[in-house]
């Protein structure tokens, strides 16, 4: 049997959209930059590669979010890729009105001053090359620089509203 999509309709509903994705898989990473205001980071399940030659990724972040002047201020930042054992981290950064870098967050600084988080199962530092508007969003195009991707982890999945490992 042949899926067939469904008439044009009106538009999708937020609930609708989010459902979809929710079903979804995708790997969760933390954001981290320092805009020369403090350390500042979020969660987000939105990363892509994009290019090969020049490497190049991308990840969206809400225009509402505390996080998107110092992402949009910022010319660096962090991508903090989560292993199966750091939920309590993606929930962390995911969680509004905390200080996310406080105790129990274990962090350090790069030799260009990005913060990066302890213990994940990869970084990659990378420059900011572009924000690109996509409705309530800004799509971040940046320009991966260096990858530290240490053995033996297993990467962190959020599918249908909960965490998960492969």
């Amino acid at each position: 049997m042949t899926d067939v999509l469904p008439a044009q309709s009106a538009r999708i509903s937020p609930d609708r959209f989010r459902q979809a994705f929710r079903r979804h898989p995708a790997g969760v990473v933390v954001v981290t930059v320092d805009a020369g205001r403090g350390p500042v980071g979020f969660t987000a399940t939105s990363l892509s590669s994009l290019s090969l030659d020049p490497p190049l990724v991308s990840f969206g972040i809400a225009v509402t979010s505390s996080c998107w002047p110092h992402v949009r201020d910022a010319g660096t930042a962090v991508i903090n890729l989560l292993g199966a054992e750091q939920e309590a981290l993606a929930r962390r950064f995911a969680t509004s009105g905390i200080n996310r870098f406080a105790e129990p967050t274990c962090w350090h600084r790069l030799a260009g001053g990005e913060p990066a988080l302890d213990g994940t199962a990869g970084l990659l530092t990378i420059r900011i090359e572009r924000l690109v508007a996509a409705g309530d969003h800004r799509l971040v195009l940046a320009r991966v620089e260096e990858a530290w991707l240490p053995d033996g982890h297993r990467p962190l999945v959020h599918h249908d509203g909960r965490y998960h490992s492969i």
